[in-house]
């Protein structure tokens, strides 16, 4: 299901860019803690999204803005918002 959620979105572009900049490399896979309304929070359960990104051209441009840092790789990211997708996975 793609992520529609303005907030959850947020969320999930800014654990992007932080796992691209870990790996060193556009990401397409990235985890996310799992929401809990009520009870206990476990660490350990998380959501699987898969990233889509419709266009080569935007994936090259996230890939040459990673060895220039985090603020290069959010303004890239914020630029690009329209090709870059969520999928949560099951």
């Amino acid at each position: 299901m793609k992520e529609t959620d303005p907030e959850k979105l947020a969320l999930l572009y800014e654990r992007f860019k932080d796992v691209c900049l870990v790996e060193k490399e556009v990401w397409l896979e990235i985890f996310m803690p799992r929401e809990v309304k009520q009870g206990a929070i476990l660490t350990n359960v998380q959501d699987r999204y898969e990233v889509v990104i419709d266009d080569n051209k935007v994936e090259a441009t996230l890939e040459s803005s990673i060895p220039l840092g985090a603020k290069a790789l959010g303004a890239a990211i914020q630029e690009n918002r329209d090709h870059i997708s969520f999928i949560k996975k099951s």
